[in-house]
Order: structure tokens, then sequence, then C-alpha cells
């Protein structure tokens, strides 16, 4: 869980490993509280242009004032970055220079999402990233109170890696109807062992996590964004990767290595690059994070 306001992680270590040139079209993807993108519109002139993605109206109205009064064109959308290819044609772009992914999640958006994301709120069971679900989205309510037991108990040990899954997806289904995240919270804490209720991290975490990470999809959609970035890189351009889920590194660290085998392209970080001990001193939230770089190269690569 992420704790206090929000702070950019590897802030540096990305906009420098990007190599952004005054005229780029580079791509944020994870537009959030837009200490990334500020950084990186403050490279770009006149020519260059920041496009910017996030599923959250409120932070892409902080990141417009955030962004004023720059040099470069701005051109945000209200979009899962899996459809980045359909933003950059509505900003008027077939290509783009760079584009980052920073894949941690706000506090803010845990916290004061009124959609169930905090087991310390009594809320909805939604859990969406939009503030704006279709009818038919996937919601945890969903997921807790419809699918079968096996099937809960795999989400919760794959995506949360929570050891007690069994034992809770069993809770759950003997539960059925759970309505909101206290009542959740309730049915977990009933089906671990006491020790664990009473561990530093909240027996709750692991389960809100997987939840939240298979009603967006956002492992699916991590493959497909970067598939399409890839797409849509011109030779020499890069992507850069900041992961704080192990899940997420493996897709990242698995696509790049592909693509490098693939000839289109070489991967900058051998090794990710971690925070350093003042950052995470500074900003507990980036402790578990990763940054991956790649270069796509001159060409298409071999099929």
């Amino acid at each position: 869980m992420d704790h206090g306001p929000h702070k950019s992680v590897l802030l540096h270590e990305l906009i420098e490993g990007l190599s952004i040139a005054p005229e780029d079209a580079v791509l944020d993807a994870t537009l959030g509280g837009g200490g990334h993108a500020a950084a990186a519109s403050a490279l770009l002139r006149e020519g260059g242009i920041l496009v910017g993605i996030d599923l959250d109206a409120r932070a892409l109205a902080r990141a417009k004032e955030r962004l004023a009064g720059g040099r470069c064109r701005v051109c945000l959308r209200q979009e899962n970055f899996r459809n980045l290819d359909k933003v950059l044609a509505t900003c008027g772009l077939s290509s783009i220079d760079a584009a980052y992914f920073d894949l941690g999640v706000r506090s803010e958006q845990i916290e004061h999402s009124g959609r169930g994301m905090s087991f310390e709120r009594d809320e909805p069971l939604l859990m969406t990233f939009s503030d704006r679900p279709a009818e038919g989205d996937l919601t945890a309510s969903e997921i807790v109170n419809e699918w079968q037991q096996e099937s809960i108990a795999d989400v919760l040990y794959g995506f949360g890696g929570e050891r007690y899954s069994r034992r809770i997806a069993r809770a759950l289904v003997e539960h059925r109807p759970i309505k909101t995240t206290r009542e959740l919270v309730s049915v977990i804490e009933n089906a671990v062992p006491g020790r664990y209720r009473t561990a530093r991290i909240h027996c709750a975490t692991r389960t809100f996590q997987a939840l939240r990470i298979a009603v967006n999809d956002e492992l699916g959609a991590l493959s497909e964004g970067l598939s399409k970035a890839y797409a849509h890189l011109e030779a020499s351009g890069r992507i850069g990767v900041i992961t704080f889920h192990s899940g997420e590194d493996r897709i990242v660290k698995r696509f790049f290595r592909e693509r490098a085998e693939l000839g289109g392209g070489t991967i900058v970080t051998k090794k990710p690059i971690v925070p350093s001990k003042e950052e995470t001193a500074a900003n507990p939230r980036a402790r578990s994070a990763k940054l991956r770089i790649f270069q796509k190269n001159h060409g298409e690569p071999d099929q």
C-alpha cells in the first residue's frame, strides 16, 4: 500500500535514460501526479509534444495545470494506456520518440477513489481505476460474489502472493453476498490465523491488491500497452518502465528480451535501476521500484 503524498519515483533516472530531444514526441502512458511529465516537458521546446494518458479525470485536471506554460504542445486524454494507439491518433501522431510507464498506484487512487480500493474505508466493491466505469465492466463485487472458489484463490495467490489464498477464497464463498469493503475485510480477518492479523502488513493488503489487478486487467493492459508503444516508436526511440510488482517486472523483462533477441532493439539497462537509499528513506513507496529501459533499433525485427 502506498503512503503519504505522491512523489515521482526514479524521476531523474527515467528522464535521463530516455534521452529526450527538444522536438521529440513523448508519451506519458501513466500521467498520475504529473511529476515525470513536468520533467519531460521541461526538455521539450516548440515542435515537441507531450501526450499524457490517465483514467482518472482528477489526475488529468491537475496535470493540465501543472503543464501549463510550457513551450511544447500538450495533449492529454482520459483513457486506458492499452488504447494508446487511439490516443496518439487523436493527438495527430503516427509515431513517438519516447514512451514511459510508471506503474505505481498513487495513495490518492487507493484512499480517495470512493470505489473500494482501500481496506481502511467502507465503500462499494468496485476497485475500478476509471471514475466512470462502463456497464458490464468487471468489478471486485463480481469476483467476490460470483466467481468459483478455485478461481478466486488463483487470483489472490497469483496477483497478490497471498499465502492464505485458499482459506480466504473459501470464506468469501461461504459468506456471500459481500457488499462493502468493510464486510470484505471482516471475512478476511476471520479467515486467517491470529498472528497474520497482527502482522506489520495488514492481512487484507494482498487480497485488495490482487482484486484490483484482476478488475483492471493490469497485467494484460501492460502487455498490450508495451506492444503498441513499441510499434509506434521511431528508430532509436526509447521505452522506460517503472514497475512495483514482480508480475509487472516479469512482463517487461520478457518483452524487452524477446524484442532484443529478434533484433528489434537493445536493452539499455542490463540490470534494472533501483532507487537509492536516500530516495527510499525519503519515499518508502519507492523501495520496490525497478526501472528498465529499451531502445528500438533501425528497421524491423526478424520474425
